[in-house]
């Protein structure tokens, strides 16, 4: 594979209260906690809980969005869920 791999999310999966298992392209899974993230500006619907569980995967973007259009880049995303891998037992 040449150039740099450019994460798609393909899948997603609401755990629990801010918490998504995606998903990716490369067959990578894993778990990314936004319990402690500071939601402010266009974010700000997605500090509640319930809003936050919409979470859909954008298959035009390659990403996870949300009903007002709001999506957060897939690359920080991988790296996120990449620290939290499912593993399978």
């Amino acid at each position: 594979m040449s150039g740099t791999y450019l994460p798609v999310v393909v899948g997603v999966a609401v755990l629990r209260d801010h918490v998504l298992r995606l998903l990716f392209d490369d067959g990578m899974v894993g778990d990314v906690d936004f319990s402690a993230e500071n939601w402010r500006g266009v974010l700000e619907p997605l500090a509640s809980p319930g809003y936050f569980a919409q979470a859909k995967v954008d298959h035009d973007a390659g990403t996870v969005a949300w009903p007002n259009g709001e999506d957060l880049a897939p690359e920080p995303l991988y790296e996120q869920a990449r620290a939290n891998p499912l593993v399978a037992a």
